[in-house]
């Protein structure tokens, strides 16, 4: 059996991006590292959102929006975002960087196969595959398992689930330097669920209808609401360019519980996904980044996670959502109208002061996360 250093099982945003740092600090060039997945990453298989006030990946963003829209059915708010810039980069994009850049370090190798099973043996793991089976010091697994989460009742487990159309219309109605960043006024139905509006000019945008939601829907419902939202924009006659489509875990459950020295979960697998928001794309730049300082100092993948005081707020806001689903438009609403953007971001980029956290915090429906919180501690 071939012998690697670093095993990747699963080769999504958290693998790419570690190895994408890896290779970007220097540090790494004597280890051989295998990147194992079935998808062959060589479509445009889904789009990144961001905001960013530090110029990240600012040459890979095919748009770049200064304002935001926030509605709901009672009120609309023109969010102006400065210091940050709300941002998007496409998958294939992301994709084409990361293999260009390892596809020149020698001590790479990507596999395009299926990972059937993984395991720490001793001082050693074995990774197999339906072709074949290599042995490693340590992996770095990114495939999700999603019996984990719902084998258990401790920690609320819901979807960030969405269908997503880029359409170009006939009629301009789309500002293009000003994005939709949630809008509620969409018929809630007893969920958390909002359109966002993605323009990339006056004719052209991504819709996507999100929700927030514990089960999926059927394909036709999110379409049919997309369509329902387009009439709604008065768009008469447009062309269906591309669509999309994404289910991202939100829930608090502890999976670094299931690390141990040589195997460490990262991505959503690990985590690594915002749980209050689905939230992805930041959440791996910093963690990817971290991961890969603490490997050029310590062998030992169980020391790796620190909690804080931004997992037990996330918490708190999936109990309320898991028991009153339909309460996310109530309370992102408390936050949105009359909140500083700026702070907000910061405070969902888990960067803010405890002073910050209480300016965002105190806008929110209190009663609510106090009973919240109560229902925590007894349970």
């Amino acid at each position: 059996m071939q012998h690697f250093q670093y095993i990747f099982t699963g080769a999504g945003l958290s693998a790419l991006m570690t190895v994408y740092e890896m290779v970007l600090s220097g540090k790494f060039k004597d280890k051989s590292i295998l990147l194992i997945d079935e998808n062959s990453k060589k479509t445009n298989d889904r789009t990144w959102c961001f905001w960013d006030d530090k110029g990240l990946f600012d040459d890979l963003a095919s748009a770049k929006w200064n304002s935001a829209w926030f509605k709901n059915e009672s009120f609309e708010r023109q969010l102006n975002l400065n210091p940050y810039q709300y941002k998007m980069v496409n998958g294939l994009d992301f994709y084409q960087r990361v293999f260009d850049l390892i596809a020149k370090a020698k001590n790479i190798t990507f596999l395009n196969q299926k990972v059937l099973d993984f395991q720490e043996l001793g001082n050693h793991c074995v990774v197999k595959t339906a072709e074949e089976s290599f042995t490693c010091n340590q992996i770095f697994n990114s495939i999700f398992n999603t019996e984990l989460v719902k084998n258990q009742t401790k920690y609320p487990f819901l979807h960030q689930h969405f269908i997503g159309w880029f359409i170009k219309s006939k009629e301009p109605v789309f500002t293009a330097d000003c994005a939709t960043f949630m809008d509620f006024s969409v018929e809630q139905k007893g969920n958390t669920r909002f359109m966002y509006v993605l323009p990339t000019s006056e004719t052209e945008a991504l819709l996507e209808y999100t929700l927030f939601s514990k089960n999926l829907l059927p394909m036709e419902e999110y379409e049919s609401e997309i369509q329902n939202y387009i009439q709604k924009l008065g768009i008469t006659e447009y062309e269906l360019i591309e669509k999309e489509q994404g289910n991202i875990p939100m829930t608090c459950y502890p999976f670094w519980k299931n690390n141990s020295k040589n195997i460490l979960n990262i991505g959503s697998a690990g985590g690594w996904t915002k749980a209050s928001t689905g939230y992805t794309f930041k959440n791996t730049v910093k963690k990817s980044k971290a991961l890969v300082s603490f490997l050029s100092k310590e062998n030992d993948l169980t020391k790796f996670h620190k909690t804080d005081k931004f997992w037990f707020y996330d918490l708190l806001l999936l109990d309320i959502l898991d028991q009153k689903n339909q309460l996310g438009s109530t309370i992102f609403s408390a936050m949105f109208q009359k909140g500083n953007p700026a702070v907000i971001f910061k405070f969902l980029d888990e960067e803010t002061s405890f002073a910050e956290d209480l300016q965002v915090i105190w806008r929110c429906p209190k009663m609510l996360f106090i009973k919240a919180l109560f229902s925590r501690i007894l349970r």
